[in-house]
């Protein structure tokens, strides 16, 4: 089934992790056999190839760079301007991955129903290319808001304010408090540009506040449940009741600290804290039973987002894999169309409200 996945790191994994996404997964992984500087080296689960395998055809693809104040012990940049500079190096990533026919950057309706159509075209010997929407993870590396509107015209279609803790214009994961006062002046000219409002990461006070202070989409990238994990990295209830009162669309995360609960990186393996794909649909349930249906719910797997095959779903190999879920999903009751919502159909359905 035609599949869309709502966050993706692919330009981090290939400049940061040095990866040639165009290569088949079993390559990059056998480059990395023996390398440890990262966690996840030799059991990568992304590439384009193994995209097109699954048939996933349409991805939010992410930019992020993290500025650090001299007080904060996370890693990233030491100033706004060198994190925008690399954000650029990794749109140049995209734009090559253009220009060789691997991907094309999805940024209106005109180019989402064209890219649509190609998928839909049974033409196996035809090497389609991987759309992408164009993402910002955590708003740092706009220098100021006037930055926006340039990144607004090299494509950038979403936008999540914070990532992991304090940042320049709000709050994110394991931080507190409300959006910052630049925080406002950055909604209000996403909302004048059109600029989905990501609210992934956004800390409970910055999720509160940040909705009560924008009135375009909005839409949760990669985000599970806190009623099922209890972290702040979730959203509770009542913040997935709001998301779904704004016609929101939440992707099911796929890194398994967030599906379930006492996982202690380093230290726990799926298969132990039995992890599997239908604990992700365990997260989809929950939030199709808070709203009634099946009409808020989407994947945004997350699956190359600084871990692999150590730190996801016991029975996933590859990104490949999410084909497995439709049946999984059928399993607990949800008709044929309630899975092509899942797999699909609710982005594409937001896409077409937000960018009408």
């Amino acid at each position: 089934m035609f599949t869309i996945d709502a966050h993706l790191d692919l330009s981090m994994n290939a400049l940061e992790w040095n990866r040639d996404l165009t290569l088949p997964l079993s390559e990059i992984n056998e480059r990395e056999r023996g390398l440890s500087d990262k966690p996840d080296r030799a059991r990568a689960t992304v590439s384009l190839p193994e995209l097109r395998k699954g048939n996933i055809g349409l991805v939010v693809a992410t930019q992020i760079a993290r500025y650090v104040a001299p007080d904060n012990a996370l890693p990233g940049w030491h100033s706004p301007e060198q994190a925008w500079a690399q954000t650029q190096g990794q749109l140049a990533w995209y734009k090559v991955m253009e220009d060789c026919g691997e991907m094309i950057q999805i940024n209106d309706l005109p180019g989402l129903e064209k890219h649509l159509a190609l998928w839909k075209e049974d033409s196996p010997e035809i090497k389609r290319p991987v759309g992408y929407i164009l993402s910002l993870e955590g708003a740092d590396s706009i220098v100021s808001v006037d930055y926006l509107q340039h990144a607004y015209d090299n494509g950038l279609r979403a936008v999540g304010p914070a990532h992991y803790g304090p940042g320049r214009y709000a709050q994110g994961t394991d931080a507190t408090g409300k959006l910052r006062t630049g925080g406002y002046e950055l909604l209000a000219e996403m909302e004048r540009l059109n600029i989905i409002l990501d609210a992934t990461h956004l800390c409970d006070e910055s999720f509160w506040d940040a909705l009560d202070h924008f009135n375009g989409h909005i839409w949760a990238s990669h985000n599970n449940c806190r009623k099922l994990v209890n972290h702040n990295r979730q959203f509770s209830d009542e913040q997935i009741k709001e998301l779904i009162k704004r016609g929101a669309v939440i992707g099911a995360a796929l890194d398994a600290w967030m599906m379930v609960p006492n996982w202690q990186r380093g230290i726990s393996t799926p298969k132990e804290m039995n992890c599997n794909l239908e604990v992700m649909i365990n997260h989809i349930d929950h939030i199709c039973q808070l709203a009634g249906n099946a009409l808020h719910v989407g994947i945004g797997s997350d699956l190359d987002g600084a871990f692999g095959t150590e730190q996801c779903p016991y029975d996933l190999e590859s990104i490949a894999d999410l084909d497995k879920i439709p049946g999984l999903f059928q399993k607990r009751g949800y008709t044929e169309k309630d899975v092509e919502n899942l797999m699909h159909g609710n982005w594409i359905r937001f896409l077409c409200k937000a960018w009408a």
